[in-house]
């Protein structure tokens, strides 16, 4: 097939020759910014045109190859084998079409609207055809030197004086390197910046006049007298993104938590135990280990980085907890192992200095061991009495028996603010109001209710708040008791040792105040760190989103298990978090929490650590479903569908 003669095609009509365009792209390339003056006599050899302030590179001839006569512009040897192409050729196609296309491309040279350099299309495209580089330097951003400013300057003697630039900035400079700042621009750039969507002189001038954003004051670290700036890991520290999830995604929520992912007796696990302990989202389990790999150091101690990152960052989870729980100083917060051991302090600190025999301790029906024991050790000791707070049949206190036993010998009434066996949640508020009218201090065991509902201390005005870590996403070993500040004052310490003291002689030791007065030893740096981690992530969930989710599935999940033939619910209160305890008629709790976990489905069988309340309801063990905000309706299925095809084999 041969190829057809395009040499005829003309230009649309309205469109100047080749011949005049070419004339004009010259004379334009030779008119842009930065371009040498023309000079009076002329040289033999034109030099290659400058684009923008650069010049076009000379390419030297190929080895071989000849230029045809009057041709001055470099041949390409992969383009064009024997010669270049006569300025303006390349206007019409050089490779083979059919006519049809070549008309089809024709409107491509018809000019329309103009570029934002102000460069016409067709002058772009006739640039090419003087060599194909030159049409890059083009279309490309300038360099950014200029290549025709003078090196010197006349002095005022009229000797040349050293090169100076001829802009405070360094990137329109010559000389490649920043020039000091006069503050002030010239009135016209050697590069045409806004050619190339860069800022124009009166954008740069407000940029180089707006007043510096002021800087954050530097933190200081205990053990330095001058403030000195945050240390260079700080940065680097592992955090939620504070966009990580919509309003509430469960599905985005639990990817955070990677041990959802893993697979028990061939299922994907189902974690139905939250109330003997949460899961941890990667958050945490990062901020760990970013401690242990850049900031472990005990803390308080030594005049050293490590020592500085670690304390600044046992320190920073102590504001989270207070932030978390709207306590008004980080002075009333104490770091502890978990619950158990803040009831203990309490009750060997500001029990033993305040309980008498004779005195009362109330506490509620529902409570776990850890509230119970403390208190009967305090009151064998003493000669005290504990008074308990019933409960009806649904499992909700009774208030009106309670106000019965508050009198004038009433010191403390220490009660549960979420049951971990039930799930009742008791009307605290009301029971530590009631006990302050009678003159006693109140003590709420936050542990179950943490995780699930918005906590304020003073709100509450509860006398102290505690809690466990890892109830609510954070490590084991680590808990925190809330005491209000001049109740704390007039405490002595429970332990003895070292960072509580301030001095230490033979004859005499003066403690430090609240809190550190309350942490004898090194602490559980590291896991009161990750605690921190944990609260900023459940901060940036919402906790009004968790309880409004956790609610909905504890109503799906009692719907579902209620209705099922040999089923009974323990524990119906109206107002409860998401705990769902029950025995199945023919099975012990053992043999039920067995079948589950064949499936993948971790509960908690046995007494929970509270036994006076199964007891009340005379029983010794149930089988404790427990949900988080990161389990779903169809694992609720699953365990539905356990429980249904034990009844249908029952014996």
């Amino acid at each position: 097939m041969s190829t057809p003669d395009l040499s005829s095609l003309s230009p649309p009509p309205g469109l100047p020759d080749v011949a005049t365009l070419t004339r004009l792209a010259s004379e334009f390339f030779a008119a842009l910014p930065g371009s040498p003056p023309p000079q009076d006599a002329a040289p033999s050899t034109p030099p290659p045109p400058a684009l923008g302030g650069s010049p076009v590179p000379a390419n030297p001839q190929p080895p071989g190859l000849s230029l045809p006569p009057g041709v001055t512009g470099p041949s390409t040897p992969s383009a064009v084998p024997f010669g270049a192409i006569p300025p303006g050729a390349n206007l019409t196609p050089t490779s083979p079409q059919s006519p049809a296309n070549a008309v089809a491309s024709s409107p491509s040279l018809v000019p329309h609207a103009q570029a934002p350099n102000g460069v016409p299309d067709h002058a772009l495209v006739a640039a090419p055809g003087f060599d194909g580089r030159s049409g890059s330097q083009l279309q490309g951003v300038p360099e950014a030197h200029g290549a025709h400013v003078p090196a010197t300057v006349p002095s005022a003697g009229g000797a040349a004086a050293q090169a100076v630039s001829t802009s405070p900035f360094y990137f329109l400079s010559d000389t490649g390197v920043p020039a000091a700042s006069t503050g002030a621009l010239p009135a016209n750039d050697r590069v045409a910046a806004r050619s190339f969507s860069l800022p124009g002189d009166d954008a740069l001038r407000g940029l180089f006049a707006a007043p510096a954003s002021p800087r954050p004051a530097p933190t200081g670290f205990y053990f330095i007298d001058t403030v000195s700036a945050p240390h260079p890991g700080a940065s680097g520290v592992p955090q939620a993104s504070s966009a990580a999830h919509p309003p509430f995604d469960v599905n985005a929520i639990r990817r955070d938590f990677p041990i959802l992912q893993e697979r028990v007796n061939g299922r994907q696990l189902v974690w139905f135990d939250n109330a003997a302990t949460t899961q941890k989202p990667q958050a945490v389990i990062d901020r760990l280990a970013h401690f242990y790999a850049h900031e472990n150091s005990n803390i308080h101690r030594a005049a050293h980085e490590l020592a500085a990152r670690a304390t600044d960052a046992y320190e920073g989870a102590r504001e989270t907890v207070r932030r978390f729980i709207g306590a008004g100083s980080v002075e009333e917060i104490i770091f502890v192992r978990g619950t158990t051991e803040a009831i203990n302090l309490v009750a060997k600190s500001w029990g033993a200095q305040n309980i008498h025999a004779g005195d009362e301790i109330i506490v509620s029906h529902l409570e776990h061991h850890a509230n119970i024991v403390p208190w009967q050790q305090l009151a064998s000791a003493t000669g005290a009495k504990i008074r308990v707070i019933p409960v009806d049949d649904s499992g909700q206190v009774l208030l009106d028996e309670y106000q019965r036993l508050l009198c004038d010998r009433t010191k403390i009434v220490s009660v549960t603010q979420v049951s971990n066996a039930l799930g009742t949640v008791v009307p605290v508020k009301q029971i530590v109001d009631m006990a302050h009218r009678a003159g006693a201090r109140a003590l709420v065991d936050g542990a179950q209710s943490v995780s699930h509902m918005a906590i304020d201390v003073r709100s509450l005005d509860a006398d102290f708040f505690v809690f466990s870590g890892h109830k609510i996403f954070g490590p084991t070993g680590i808990g925190v008791v809330y005491g209000k500040r001049e109740v704390l004052e007039d405490m002595p310490p429970w332990q003895g040792g070292g960072n509580m003291i301030a001095d230490v002689t033979f004859e005499k030791t003066v403690y430090h105040g609240p809190p550190t007065r309350f942490e004898a030893g090194t602490g559980n740096i590291a896991d009161a760190v990750g605690l921190g981690a944990a609260l900023e992530y459940v901060e940036r969930i919402g906790i009004e989103n968790i309880g409004r989710y956790e609610h909905s599935l504890l109503e799906y999940a009692t719907h579902h298990m209620k209705p099922i033939k040999g089923v009974t619910l323990i524990g119906t209160a109206r107002d409860k978090a998401s705990v769902l305890s029950f025995v199945l008629d023919g099975y012990s709790t053992d043999e039920v929490g067995k079948a589950l976990n064949e499936e993948g489905i971790a509960v908690r069988t046995g007494h929970h650590c509270a036994q006076p309340i199964l007891r009340r309801f005379g029983l010794e063990a149930t089988v404790r479903p427990s949900l988080a905000f990161y389990n779903t309706c169809e694992e609720v299925d699953r365990m539905v569908a356990v429980v249904r095809r034990l009844v249908g084999g029952r014996r």
